[in-house]
């Protein structure tokens, strides 16, 4: 019955849109919502589904995992509606003062920002299926959740019982939560602040590693910062049987799944854990409170374009890895081959000779998660930690290190953020100019936004830290030697990339070719093998299926190799003087 629905915990005399999510069956994966909107006084109203969630800078179209949208007034009769577009809509109230809607959600993405919902949980990011009544945004915003007793909450919302309480819809969608019997649970404190760890999933997590190292760097960074702008955050974990890596940023939490579950106490998965942790708490301050001002605020019905996604993510990237060897959670060699992880994908990208870091941000609405076309785009992550490394470098040379990055980022924090404001792509350039009292626009126009190989200032920038940039040889034949990369497929190998130039490009192989023979010799996943049993010879003959014709290609060796591909090794100089040890220690502080 609609009022029986319809009795949400106390303040039920304010002025509040109410949500109730439910299970009917969880095999189904299907979340049932019910919403009461309450005060109608127009004749119509207008509900609006996000059409994208912040921290993934595409369109989401969560509309589409939307079943069925009834709407019925205090008699419970139907009410009728048109939808106007893909998410948004229109409802006639016929003089209704109370409106209940209901629609059910296919929840069957587990990842760290959508939704996911079975017989052992209920994992919701309430962007992806809340939806707003337009112009009322601003109230508070209840969620109740119809749950097993033996179920737990992990969200950062205030909560009484299994109702959530949000004093706007902005900070209701901002706040995921995983519902489970099978949360584990630890905080740790720091500056006043506590921060909680909420596990769900298999594992055993080692909570008293994962807090010391988890303080660590929450210490390092609210130093970074000067202060910590919540009362408290939530780290929420999913922990998935196979090997995984996202993490989304909100205000006063994290959603992480990462994986697998044995694997998260020690080595190289653990190391995920900690950088992907390390990141995501720097976004509380980078774009969850610092943001561009295409996004103060956030517009949830179309794409917020921005160039400046190398200061949102990159720099975040950037501190998310160097924090931790700042806080001396992560070894110089651990640091090491988390940057040589992002100059390989630099070299690799020959994107980065077509689109500029700033412009490829733009682009992200557009094909910003997919490989897309070859050779198109950079990416914003990468190219952007990259951008940072060499203006913290930058400002330490102009300012005889004084001064750095850290604190761009800070002024960004007091002028921009504390205040609500959005910054510009010029103000960026002008802080910076500012904090190394130069004049530094010459290298965002040439790196920033204009498409451009870093090598050169890479290498200027290592040497003044006395880090010396080895290029190591690819191991395999058929990068080093003929220009193209490739993955197993069955017994065969898939072309994945083609250098530009390269003897494969010239021969005419391309990406998604498949290679099935090398001199007639059948391949069963030794394709390097036969290549290097045929390395005497000049040209070589491949049999190739190219959209399902078979086509044979010669393909001329360059015995010079390592034109194309390389592996960054980054390792400190054996001859340093005073004044590179001392930059060095300087630039490792922050």
């Amino acid at each position: 019955m609609f009022y029986q629905m319809y009795t949400f915990g106390p303040k039920l005399q304010q002025e509040m849109i109410k949500y109730s999510l439910y299970q009917k069956n969880p095999s189904s994966h299907y979340v049932y919502i019910d919403m009461f909107i309450e005060n109608v006084s127009q004749e119509t109203i207008q509900l609006q589904l996000p059409a994208w969630r912040p921290g993934r800078y595409e369109l989401g179209n969560f509309a589409k995992n939307i079943k069925r949208v009834d709407v019925f007034n205090e008699k419970e009769e139907l009410l009728e509606y048109t939808k106007l577009n893909k998410d948004l809509w229109e409802i006639k109230t016929n003089g209704a003062s109370t409106l209940k809607v209901t629609y059910s959600y296919y929840s069957t993405e587990l990842n760290a920002g959508a939704c996911y919902a079975d017989a052992s949980q209920i994992y919701m990011n309430p962007v992806h299926c809340c939806m707003y009544v337009v112009g009322r945004t601003d109230e508070e915003h209840q969620l109740e959740l119809k749950i097993p007793d033996n179920y737990k909450i992990a969200c950062s919302l205030r909560s009484e019982k299994n109702v959530l309480y949000a004093d706007t819809y902005e900070e209701l969608v901002d706040s995921p939560f995983i519902a489970s019997a099978g949360i584990k649970t630890d905080v740790y404190e720091c500056s006043g602040v506590k921060f909680f760890l909420h596990f769900n999933g298999e594992c055993r997590p080692d909570f008293e590693k994962i807090k010391k190292d988890f303080a660590a760097f929450t210490k390092k960074q609210i130093e970074f910062w000067k202060d910590f702008p919540y009362n408290e955050y939530h780290f929420l974990f999913q922990i998935l049987p196979v090997k995984f890596y996202h993490g989304v940023e909100h205000k006063k939490n994290t959603v992480i799944a990462i994986g697998p579950g044995y694997a998260i106490n020690s080595g190289p998965v653990y190391e995920d854990v900690l950088g992907v942790s390390c990141h995501e708490l720097f976004h509380v301050w980078n774009i969850k409170t610092i943001r561009p001002k295409e996004m103060q605020p956030y517009d949830y019905t179309k794409e917020n374009y921005a160039r400046t996604g190398y200061v949102y993510e990159g720099f975040t990237t950037y501190y998310g890895d160097k924090l931790l060897l700042s806080s001396e959670v992560f070894t110089l060699p651990q640091y090491f081959h988390t940057l040589q992880e992002r100059l390989f994908k630099h070299f690799h990208n020959f994107g980065r000779y077509n689109l500029s870091v700033a412009h490829s941000s733009w682009e992200t609405w557009l094909d910003g998660y997919t490989p897309g076309a070859p050779y198109r785009k950079t990416n914003i992550y990468d190219e952007g930690n990259l951008i940072a490394f060499m203006l913290d470098v930058k400002l330490m040379q102009a300012t005889e290190n004084k001064k750095c990055l850290r604190d761009v980022c800070v002024l960004l924090y007091e002028r921009f953020g504390k205040k609500g404001l959005g910054y510009s792509e010029q103000d960026i350039i002008k802080l910076v100019n500012e904090v190394g009292n130069t004049d530094l626009s010459d290298f965002f126009k040439t790196f920033v936004y204009s498409p451009n190989d870093f090598e050169t200032p890479l290498k200027d920038c290592f040497d003044y830290l006395g880090i010396e940039m080895l290029k190591e040889k690819p191991p395999l034949q058929y990068e080093y030697y003929y220009g193209f990369k490739a993955m197993e497929n069955g017994f065969f190998s898939k072309i994945t990339l083609v250098a530009p130039y390269s003897p494969a490009w010239k021969a005419g192989l391309f990406a998604g070719d498949e290679i099935m023979a090398v001199n007639g010799m059948v391949l069963r996943n030794n394709l390097d093998h036969w290549l290097m049993y045929f390395s005497a010879n000049d040209t070589i003959e491949l049999t190739v299926n190219s959209a399902e014709q078979i086509k044979i290609i010669s393909l001329q060796k360059d015995k010079k190799g390592n034109t194309w591909f390389f592996n960054p090794i980054l390792k400190l100089k054996e001859a340093r003087d005073q004044s590179t040890v001392e930059a060095f220690e300087i630039w490792k502080k922050f």
